[in-house]
């Protein structure tokens, strides 16, 4: 029986870049992605049936991360439908006052984005809120998206998103972990947008009377809705973290009975959500709730599979034996090709959770070679995917643009100071993981 031979690297190199370019011409990813991963394997050498291997094998190595994706689908969609993510950023903001209206607004973006909510919608629920205090304390607009896109940015490494599940999932570790390893790095992103945010309050456009009174009655149409009490809002947040870390505290303190007790996300968070729906009194909404949740992981667990046919075409070449060599060979350490593979891929997608499942899949093997801990790649390249993934070819600078009623170019403005945000993080993940720990 002979050996298959691998296929040539340019192939897979060239799949990748097709693949880019077609989502950078708008072209939808998941086409974009078997598109790229077809050609690249007839380029680097590979038949018809070889090409239909690859793509079947690397969508079938992404089902893991699908289902749990599916499973997150559920509080997200209870956290968003009942009102309990709105719900969490009121009273975070209204505790700590207008005085401290940047770190309040960072925090509440933050806070609600690592309870399971996508960053996008995180930003619109507290955009009304942050014009309202932006036009009283005389704080300018891009001040104000600064401390709600750092801010979640911040709460996306240590949420149970996607990206972090992604993450998770291509270097074979429990979500919790990587929930856990991103919280000092998430720290420092969140210092850096206060800092940052700060010294920009009194640059550029500020929020207009009529702005603020838009927001203002865009609050007072959401509070005419029946909202959870802060107490019902929280339970189903705080099911999931319990549950999650009942594993890692067990590993911690050496509790083999703990360490034994294996919880998976993908029914960890599904039970949270339903445990939460149910303390808020909505069970009847579940159907509803749960569907939109669903809805809404729908294009990620698309991509996801598109990056699964790349990750197959990648796993049939030599790419990474030759990227491997070349890190040698420049003299580089190999612990920097983690968080380039984030920044780059992410910045090609302009999304963290794309450029996250991308880096994982086509970089994830060689980063293995070179022989970094399973732990530091994931926190590396799920840092380095937040530094520049809010260009104007995805829908997170678009959406969030309109939130702050900015124009194009104003919102241009802000990728500078979210890249400093992103690479803060990144820079505290790359010195703590790949060089301390």
């Amino acid at each position: 029986m002979h050996t298959i031979e691998p296929l040539a690297w340019y192939g897979a190199l060239i799949g990748l870049f097709i693949a880019i370019a077609l989502i950078l011409k708008k072209i939808n990813p998941v086409y974009s992605l078997f598109l790229g991963a077809i050609l690249g394997a007839v380029i680097g050498g590979g038949n018809l049936e070889q090409t239909i291997g690859l793509l079947t094998s690397g969508t079938q190595s992404v089902m893991g991360t699908v289902i749990r994706v599916l499973a997150a689908g559920v509080l997200a969609g209870v956290m968003m439908e009942s009102g309990a993510a709105e719900t969490i950023a009121q009273a975070i903001v209204k505790k700590m006052g207008e005085s401290k209206a940047i770190l309040a607004l960072a925090l509440a973006t933050m806070i609600i984005t690592a309870v399971g909510v996508f960053i996008p919608v995180a930003v619109l629920i507290v955009a009304p809120i942050a014009l309202s205090v932006g036009n009283k304390m005389g704080i300018s607009k891009l001040a104000l998206l600064l401390a709600l896109s750092g801010g979640g940015k911040a709460g996306n490494i240590i949420s149970p998103n996607p990206n972090t599940i992604a993450a998770a999932n291509g270097f074979h570790l429990n979500l919790s972990d990587v929930m856990i390893a991103g919280f000092i790095p998430a720290v420092f992103g969140l210092i850096m947008t206060v800092i940052v945010a700060s010294m920009l309050k009194n640059k550029g456009f500020r929020v207009s009377s009529d702005e603020a009174a838009a927001a203002y009655g865009t609050q007072s149409a959401k509070n005419e809705k029946t909202y959870p009490t802060l107490g019902k809002a929280i339970v189903a947040p705080a099911v999931a973290v319990i549950l999650l870390m009942i594993n890692p505290i067990g590993s911690i303190f050496h509790l083999s009975a703990l360490t034994a007790f294996k919880l998976d996300a993908m029914y960890v968070l599904p039970i949270a959500g339903i445990v939460g729906l149910i303390t808020m009194g909505q069970k009847h909404k579940v159907i509803a709730y749960t569907a939109s949740g669903l809805e809404k992981m729908t294009a990620t667990v698309l991509i996801l599979i598109g990056a699964g046919a790349i990750a197959g075409l990648i796993a049939a070449s030599d790419l990474s034996t030759q990227v491997v060599q070349l890190i040698h060979i420049m003299g580089i350490s190999g612990t920097f090709l983690a968080p380039i593979s984030g920044i780059l891929m992410a910045a090609a997608t302009a999304s963290t959770s794309t450029g996250t499942i991308l880096a994982t899949g086509t970089f994830g093997h060689a980063i293995a070679t070179i022989g970094i801990a399973p732990i530091a790649s994931a926190v590396m390249v799920h840092t380095g995917a937040t530094v520049i993934d809010s260009l104007p070819q995805g829908n997170y600078f678009h959406v969030t643009a309109q939130s702050m009623n900015m124009s194009i170019r104003q919102r241009m403005g802000l990728l500078p100071y979210e890249a400093m945000v992103g690479g803060t993080m990144t820079l505290v993940a790359t010195v703590l993981y790949g060089f301390i720990l």
